[in-house]
């Protein structure tokens, strides 16, 4: 399965570097959303290393079919609009 990761989740002043919103391809509601909770995300840094991170579905975010993904570490802002696979 795959998403796209479309924004830091915070609010206007504060940003959570490590928690990230995903869109899921062929999720359009939340009761979808809801049934991806606990399943491993991986995003593949680009470059030469590939270097791999990895996080969390935590919840549903919203009412159309967004997730909060928690990441291990804090997520780089060259991560925006990359897409990531869903295990």
């Amino acid at each position: 399965m795959e998403g796209r990761i479309s924004a830091f989740r915070g609010s206007f002043r504060r940003k959570s570097g490590n928690q990230m919103i995903v869109h899921v391809d062929g999720v359009e509601d939340k009761a979808k959303a809801q049934a991806l909770v606990g399943k491993t995300v991986v995003w593949t840094a680009p470059g030469n290393n590939k270097k791999q991170l990895k996080g969390k579905i935590a919840a549903a975010h919203g009412g159309k079919g967004a997730v909060r993904v928690i990441f291990e570490t804090g997520m780089p802002g060259q991560s925006l609009g990359e897409p990531v696979k869903i295990d």
